[in-house]
């Protein structure tokens, strides 16, 4: 073989063998790219797990991280950032009632995903808002009602012994009954016996009668139900506390060691 034909055959190894080179390490870069790894093909944000090896044994990463420190695998802008579908949200929905009815309270509303992120996607942003509200419930004022309350021993058949026989009787009204648990007591009510009954979780009854009535026909401050009101024995200086209304009942009487609004 001549010297051209030595020549020839020694540049067909070198471009055959650079062909094979090239051609291995494109093979390497594809095979190790984000297309190749389980799903996800590609993650968000910095995820140390979103990697992948090449043939060479080093790491390359599919998270969006990965544009800033330059170390994305070959194929990321190709795999991860075309098919990459940002997160798509709803409107926001109304607020919701006040948590308190009476007060400071919180309220909050959501809003729905229409279309989760994938493959790298920008990720959705907050689903739920909250903020503070002012509960100004029709019950409110009656919430601030603070009912004076005496044994029952003052209602039987009480008779004004101030009355002139000329005065107008006033109108009789039926009487209703309330049932309230007791939830704070102070220790003044220890000093009688009528109120020391007045303990913690106690349930009694309360009786409003005709002449305790206002205007609406209703005692003031006989409780509301699911919310703390407050109440004062009468005659007893510095007892006081909380109840919550349980049930009521018309034209009703308490049984005895009960008490009633006055």
């Amino acid at each position: 073989m001549g010297a051209h034909g030595w020549i020839s055959a020694h540049l067909g190894v070198l471009v055959c063998g650079y062909l094979a080179l090239f051609s291995g390490v494109i093979i390497s870069q594809a095979d190790a790219g984000c297309r190749e790894r389980e799903s996800p093909n590609c993650c968000t944000g910095r995820n140390n797990e979103c990697f992948e090896y090449t043939k060479r044994k080093t790491v390359c990463y599919c998270d969006t991280y990965c544009q800033k420190t330059r170390d994305c695998c070959e194929d990321y802008q190709r795999v991860c950032q075309i098919s990459a579908i940002d997160c798509v949200v709803g409107s926001w929905g109304p607020w919701s009632p006040c948590t308190s009815p009476c007060g400071v309270g919180s309220t909050e509303r959501s809003r729905q995903v229409s279309v989760p992120p994938r493959n790298g996607g920008t990720p959705c942003p907050d689903l739920k808002q909250r903020r503070g509200c002012f509960g100004n419930n029709a019950i409110c004022n009656t919430a601030k009602e603070v009912a004076k309350i005496l044994p029952d021993s003052f209602k039987r058949n009480f008779k004004d012994p101030w009355r002139r026989p000329h005065m107008l009787m006033k109108e009789e009204k039926a009487s209703y009954c309330v049932n309230l648990r007791i939830k704070q007591a102070s220790a003044a009510c220890k000093l009688k016996l009528w109120s020391a009954q007045l303990v913690r979780e106690r349930l009694i009854c309360a009786e409003c009668q005709s002449d305790a009535m206002s205007k609406t026909d209703r005692c003031g401050g006989d409780g509301l139900e699911s919310t703390r009101t407050f109440w004062a024995a009468a005659s007893v200086p510095g007892c006081h506390g909380s109840w919550v209304r349980e049930s009521s009942s018309e034209g009703c009487r308490c049984p005895l060691s009960s008490v009633l609004f006055v």
